[in-house]
């Protein structure tokens, strides 16, 4: 963004790249490490299950609600885990999370039964609550608005990155580290991907800052800047959006934010719990025969092209300044072709079609996130933010579950995915609509009135403008001009 754009000097334009370079540096590549480590542990039971079930009895059914029952701890603590963060700072609710998580997850190793594992997962969900969200709420202290998107798709990229380096570490584990301790492989890869967040939760105690104005990393006068730049947007946005908690917990445009990420969440969690089975499957559809570590390398290819997907699309995202097709094209791509891949003749054609799945999820999640906090901020960001990833992450209970129900009552996978498949087909429509609606500002006045899509339309306008590097108006997704930044 020129200085001319932007209305500032040109000296003080050069300092604030300066500084969120800097400060990018410093926090970006930290935060997808304990991303990396939070997603491994909460997914790490879909390669587990290919050894794990025949040790405690488990059917389809009871894996995918083993794998569900993570989401129901996490939903009822989450909001108030980030209120709590908000309150007492990112770099002590971090750590404590990352503590109680570590030992959750590498006492998963010790389950005797299947009653046990249940009650593992549930804990493991409480034990997480509040990480991500608070990730997300701790980029909005950091970065503004202008430049918060393509961040958050490095911070995003985490999430392919833990599935392709995840899955053949996990099956390596699996398979090499059988017999280690006298546990069996599943055991071993769960006590040793448990204990990295431990170790890193006393990196984090000393390492995170809270906020701007108490980074000593910084000078003083890029402190000054990112303190002013912060407090400056703000004061902006809460001026332009009258969003106090309660309404960031109860308005219909939260809802109908949080199905839209329900439907990307559903494909993810369906991938990730169910990928690894599908490969293995190919011994029986296809007559073929991989090993757990090729099984875990098989795995990894559909994610790492859905990372060089999440960079590149995130990045067309911000060059257009366009939202919402942004995130309804590739969730509509991954609808469409997640139930197909069961119906293909060959390993190599299910993997193609698995792979356009992965680019679409992975397309559409850091994209989604410049919605709600273009017009949250504060305890209302906190709050609000917190919501929509919990009731989207209801997703990751009813994926799993649903899934391995369908799948034990017809004997094919095939119903499940193409659940999966209608459920993201939907958020995609709903994504549109809210795209299309008329833009917020006239409908903000009342505390719980307005159009819910059309408030979210707007939001998307403003983060578009912001994207773009601009401080003028420019046009909404449906040609409408959106409201200055």
């Amino acid at each position: 963004m020129s200085a001319i754009a932007s209305g500032r000097p040109a000296g003080d334009e050069e300092l604030g790249r300066r500084v969120v370079a800097k400060v990018a540096r410093r926090l970006i590549p930290f935060m997808m490490l304990l991303y990396f480590v939070n997603y491994l542990d909460r997914t790490n039971i879909g390669f587990a299950e290919l050894r794990m079930s025949d040790d405690l009895g488990l059917t389809a059914t009871a894996y995918g609600l083993a794998s569900g029952l993570f989401f129901i701890g996490y939903l009822f603590f989450e909001v108030p885990s980030n209120l709590a963060l908000h309150k007492f700072g990112a770099r002590r609710w971090i750590a404590r999370i990352m503590l109680t998580w570590g030992i959750v997850a590498a006492g998963m190793a010790f389950v005797p039964n299947a009653g046990a594992l249940y009650a593992m997962r549930v804990l493991l969900g409480i034990a997480e609550a509040g990480f991500f969200p608070g990730m997300i709420l701790f980029l909005t202290y950091w970065f503004p608005r202008r430049e918060r998107a393509r961040f958050t798709a490095l911070f995003l990229a985490a999430i392919p990155l833990s599935s392709a380096f995840g899955a053949p570490l996990s099956a390596s584990i699996m398979e090499y580290g059988d017999g280690l301790f006298g546990l069996d492989g599943w055991r071993v890869m769960f006590l040793m991907e448990g204990v990295p967040a431990v170790l890193l939760a006393f990196v984090t105690w000393f390492y995170l800052t809270d906020r701007p104005e108490k980074a000593g990393w910084l000078t003083d006068e890029e402190r000054g800047w990112l303190t002013r730049e912060m407090e400056r947007e703000k004061a902006d946005t809460e001026k332009r959006f009258h969003w106090p908690l309660r309404k960031s917990l109860t308005n219909p445009r939260i809802l109908a934010l949080s199905f839209v990420y329900f439907g990307v969440v559903y494909g993810l969690y369906a991938l990730s719990f169910f990928l690894p089975q599908i490969v293995a499957g190919f011994s029986e559809t296809f007559d073929t025969k991989f090993s757990l570590t090729e099984t875990g390398l098989i795995v990894a290819v559909p994610y790492l092209v859905g990372t060089v997907a999440m960079a590149l699309w995130g990045r067309h995202s911000d060059r257009t300044g366009e939202r919402v097709w942004h995130v309804a094209l590739p969730t509509g791509l991954a609808a469409l072709s997640i139930p197909v891949a069961l119906y293909l003749d060959s390993p190599f054609a299910v993997m193609v079609a698995v792979t356009l799945t992965a680019i679409g999820i992975c397309g559409a999640l850091p994209v989604f996130w410049s919605l709600p906090s273009a017009f949250l901020v504060g305890a209302s960001a906190a709050g609000g933010i917190a919501l929509i990833n919990s009731l989207g992450n209801l997703a990751g209970f009813g994926a799993p579950f649903l899934t391995g129900w369908l799948t034990d009552i017809t004997g094919s996978q095939k119903a499940g995915l193409w659940l999966v498949g209608i459920v993201m087909m939907a958020a995609a429509l709903v994504v549109v609509a809210l795209g299309i609606s008329p833009k917020p500002d006239a409908a903000e006045d009342g505390d719980g009135g307005g159009d819910a899509a059309g408030s979210t339309a707007g939001a998307a306008d403003v983060s578009a403008a912001a994207a773009a590097g601009t401080d003028s108006p420019g046009a909404s997704p449906a040609g409408e001009p959106s409201a200055e930044r």
